[in-house]
């Protein structure tokens, strides 16, 4: 599998706007912003799509949640959407697995 954009931001070979980084994940911060703060929180192990996932990626996709709550508390928010765009029909522009965690502003619903 050809290398994302992300596992090449993971290897320092592009530069981001680092929010956080530990042994199984990076935050980034979104070059294209949907909210006053929209981070990135990507598996540093390169999955594709939820569609590619394992029961074995059960603790790893739960930890991306856990971190999302973790960085919200830390910027002072409690309110925020987190989202999940698999394949290309739902906007997924990076075949990555990454959780977008927005927070900043109104959210209505149904998105988008």
């Amino acid at each position: 599998m050809e290398d994302s954009i992300f596992t090449k931001i993971i290897q320092k070979k592009i530069p981001a706007k680092l929010a956080y980084e530990e042994e199984r994940y990076i935050v980034i911060h979104d070059i294209n912003p949907a909210a006053p703060v929209h981070l990135l929180v990507i598996t540093k192990r390169q999955i594709p799509t939820l569609n590619d996932l394992e029961p074995g990626d059960a603790e790893l996709v739960g930890g991306m949640f856990v971190l999302a709550k973790k960085l919200m508390a830390e910027l002072g928010h409690q309110d925020y959407r987190t989202v999940f765009n698999c394949g290309a029909g739902a906007q997924q522009s990076v075949f990555h697995l990454h959780l977008h965690v927005l927070a900043g502003r109104k959210f209505t619903w149904p998105p988008g």
